[in-house]
């Protein structure tokens, strides 16, 4: 998905909304409100729609960076040496000196 097309969808999604509240507010009674239900519930959920694609889309590429990484470093980084565990005994507090 380019950039480009992104932009068209969420500004799509954000049209229909717009084009529901102009329609709650010029027609009256209650074609109006369904209209504008309609038009502003279909634009919210193909926002929200959007955004998981854009969360999948972007753990799609971390997945493919990992996957191009040699192994040392992808087993580095999943055996998680960046922080040091602090002993506990149970009952006890934690000594953090």
């Amino acid at each position: 998905m380019t950039k480009r097309h992104r932009i068209a969808t969420f500004g799509f999604a954000g049209l229909l909304v717009i084009a529901g509240t102009v329609c709650a507010a010029v027609i009256g009674g209650g074609t109006g409100d369904i209209l504008a239900l309609a038009l502003i519930g279909f634009g919210l959920v193909v926002a929200t729609s959007l955004v998981f694609l854009e969360v999948g889309l972007s753990e799609d590429r971390e997945r493919a960076l990992a996957q191009a990484r040699p192994a040392s470093q992808r087993h580095e980084r999943r055996l998680g040496h960046s922080r040091p565990r602090l002993d506990r005994m149970r009952g006890r507090p934690r000594r953090l000196g």
